[in-house]
């Protein structure tokens, strides 16, 4: 039995009801809307209690999921390093400016970091930002927008391919990142959330995410909070094995990349 929350009043009539009619029942609290794998049943006394746990990851598993981000990374870097090299070139060959752009990013239950990408944009990129808020085709804390005039013509192709993320496993190396997580917010998008979509900091932020193979920058934020919360609370090294192998076929399809 499932009641909405303007028909929680009614619970203590039906249970009466049920109970004397023989009717075995069972509810389910609107707390679990969305699912809370690391809830256990508690009890104070004589009350029962739901206990929600504070961090959905025991440690056996935050170690797991550690050991194979720095496997992945290394791997990645090392077979990748003749082509990585390459891409590096055309970036400082084909326009001016760094060949990598930091940039500041909240991660793990708050912790600020620097993120590396391939500099996929002109060096003036950030000042001219405000000026393109208003083309803004994403919802809630999210900045997106189609043809982009700040990206280079070697920026753009990086993008559609997914080739600028690439850095972002020294990030996994260095811990600041994992390989499969939720996408990094920016300290501004961070200022605007609401309390409901602080649980995306309770993970390791990734490359990739159910976020990126389930629709990346075609799904609005509430939809991408909805997938993050959902991948935290289920987390396991199939998942995220079903997520790297959707990866591969979203970059091949480029798929919402832009």
């Amino acid at each position: 039995m499932a009641l909405d929350p303007h028909e929680h009043h009614h619970l203590p009539r039906i249970a009466s009801e049920l109970s004397g009619a023989g009717v075995p029942f069972r509810v389910v609290p609107s707390l679990f809307e969305y699912g809370f794998k690391s809830a256990t049943l508690a009890g104070f006394q004589e009350m029962p209690m739901v206990d929600l746990g504070v961090d959905p990851m025991d440690r056996v598993q935050r170690t797991l999921k550690r050991a194979l981000d720095v496997a992945t990374a290394a791997l990645a870097l090392s077979l990748t390093a003749p082509a990585l090299l390459a891409v590096a070139a055309a970036v400082k060959l084909t326009s001016p400016g760094p060949v990598f752009f930091r940039q500041e990013r909240v991660g793990h239950r708050g912790r600020h970091f620097q993120m590396l990408k391939f500099r996929t944009m002109v060096q003036d990129a950030e000042t001219r930002l405000a000026e393109l808020q208003t083309r803004n085709e994403a919802e809630g804390a999210l900045f997106k927008i189609r043809a982009d005039p700040r990206l280079t013509r070697v920026g753009a192709f990086l993008r559609a391919w997914s080739l600028d993320e690439f850095p972002q496993f020294w990030n996994v190396l260095r811990g600041d990142m994992s390989v499969v997580g939720p996408r990094p917010p920016l300290p501004r998008e961070v200022e605007t959330y609401k309390t409901q979509h602080h649980c995306r900091l309770k993970a390791t932020p990734g490359i990739t995410g159910l976020w990126q193979v389930s629709g990346r920058s075609d799904l609005s934020f509430d939809e991408m909070v909805k997938l993050d919360r959902y991948y935290i609370e289920n987390w396991s090294v199939g998942l995220d094995l079903r997520i790297l192998l959707k990866t591969a076929y979203v970059v091949l399809a480029r798929k919402g990349a832009y």
